[in-house]
């Protein structure tokens, strides 16, 4: 293994209370389903023993067999294991792990719970955990972003305080608008307002909404556009002052606020604006000083860009960015929290990517029943193959889909030298994935019907594309 990789002895990891640099030889995974698994292979490749921890209802998961070795932490319910430190924290010390990774979702985004990691003398691999709360705060990263010379929406100057200041601000900022979340995420915790009547009723049903998702009620107030793009783009970054953008990836198309599928490059994304929003993420990465992977998430309008949000994390549709740079995002991320710097040249701050990646995520939801999750047992599931085509799932024939969490299955991601070409490698490795069982539905009709939309295809869609095309939605 060569010198600077994150399992070489003395490769500099910030210890917790005081402690001085040390080696990561083992990963604890604080997650579940197919990350968890992502995790797991990529550890093997470098060397690295892997933990995974477990609920009672992942017990025959994919991740589970492939881990070096496994701890139950609790029982299916994600706040009594995945979102539960205390165990969480025990069953990594107890296996001797150096360091925590947090996958997406749960405990991912938690400074508190990076706070905790470290104070144990465990690396959490992520962010400072000062830099996530600051850009965990929906209302202070728009804030620091704007500072920082990013565009940003019209919207209020942080979360607003009671009825009376909710008009005020919606009187200025003008409608539609939109009322998000401090604490946010995931597409939840958003309402939007066309008709000034509505206003107050939508104020009241977002902080009850950011109440029960975030056990948060602060809002603030954006100006909404109604057909825009979202764009975002990949950053990482190390202690030793390199950054590099990865290009950006279109998630355009979406049901509730949240992905179904993405691309990267942006079809029809002019080069001006690419550039221009790969040049702002790194500034919002250096105005903070941001290291490890994240995203910075844009809406896109013409020529027009605006800041949303940062992703603290891993995202789902990493592999997209995988496909078209070669390289593999979870390593770097080891990289980052060994304290090594990262493996790409980041001193041209930007990375141009080859031919073009599509993602497709396969939920186990009825999208003809409001997307309703569907659990049971998988009697058949056999992932497409062929050339250019990678599936990144947990599932198997056999296994059991829990009701207790995210219905992802799988995600398809296809690579080819053009748009043209990837998507229709996309239709056919759709066509190819045969899943079946007992009450079990998936998204695979509604992707397939959008990749041969001629919108789609045009790519003239926006975030407004299945609400508009009610046969999807």
């Amino acid at each position: 293994m060569s010198a600077g990789e994150a399992t070489v002895p003395g490769a500099a990891v910030p210890g917790g209370s005081g402690a001085g640099p040390r080696a990561i030889d083992t990963v604890f995974v604080a997650n579940r389903g197919e990350i968890a698994l992502r995790v797991v292979r990529t550890c093997r490749e470098m060397g690295i023993r892997s933990v995974v921890g477990y609920s009672t209802a992942d017990s025959d998961s994919a991740a589970v067999r492939a881990a070096d070795d496994i701890v139950r932490i609790g029982p299916a319910a994600g706040k009594r294991s995945y979102n539960y430190p205390p165990a969480i924290i025990e069953a990594a010390l107890r296996s001797g792990a150096q360091a925590v990774h947090p996958g997406y979702g749960f405990l991912s985004e938690d400074p508190d719970f990076a706070e905790i990691c470290a104070a144990n003398g465990l690396v959490f691999v992520g962010p400072d955990p000062g830099v996530m709360a600051k850009l965990g705060d929906k209302a202070l990263a728009r804030a620091l972003m704007a500072a920082a010379g990013v565009p940003v929406l019209p919207g209020s100057d942080g979360p607003v305080q009671g009825e009376r200041s909710v008009a005020d601000e919606a009187g200025r900022i003008g409608l539609p608008l939109i009322i998000k979340a401090a604490a946010g995420g995931g597409g939840r915790g958003m309402t939007v307002v066309r008709h000034r009547d509505d206003l107050l009723p939508a104020y009241r049903q977002a902080r009850a909404a950011a109440r029960e998702f975030f056990g948060d009620d602060r809002v603030y107030l954006e100006r909404y556009w109604e057909r825009p793009r979202h764009v975002e783009v990949q950053v990482l970054a190390d202690s030793h002052g390199g950054a590099v953008a990865l290009g950006e990836r279109d998630c355009s198309v979406q049901r509730r606020h949240q992905k179904l599928i993405e691309e990267s490059p942006g079809p029809g994304l002019p080069a001006d604006v690419a550039r221009r929003l790969a040049e702002y993420a790194l500034s919002g990465v250096r105005s903070v000083g941001y290291t490890g992977a994240g995203t910075f998430e844009f809406l896109v309008s013409g020529d027009d860009v605006a800041f949303i949000e940062v992703n603290c994390r891993i995202q789902v549709e990493h592999p997209v960015t995988e496909m078209v740079t070669g390289m593999d995002l979870v390593r770097e991320q080891l990289r980052v929290a060994a304290g090594a710097p990262l493996s790409v040249e980041a001193a041209a701050g930007r990375i141009a990517p080859r031919g073009v990646a599509v993602e497709c995520r396969v939920n186990a939801e009825d999208p003809d029943r409001g997307f309703i999750p569907c659990a049971g047992r998988l009697t058949e599931f056999t992932p497409p193959g062929g050339p250019f085509v990678r599936v990144d799932t947990h599932a198997y024939a056999g296994w059991s889909i829990p009701p207790d969490y995210d219905s992802l299955l799988a995600k398809v991601i296809v690579w080819g030298p053009d748009r043209e070409q990837a998507l229709d490698r996309m239709d056919r490795a759709l066509a190819e994935f045969a899943i079946g069982g007992p009450g079990v539905h998936t998204t695979i009709p509604l992707l397939r019907s959008v990749l041969r939309d001629p919108l789609f295809r045009a790519a003239g869609h926006s975030t407004a594309f299945l609400d508009e095309r009610r046969s999807y939605a």
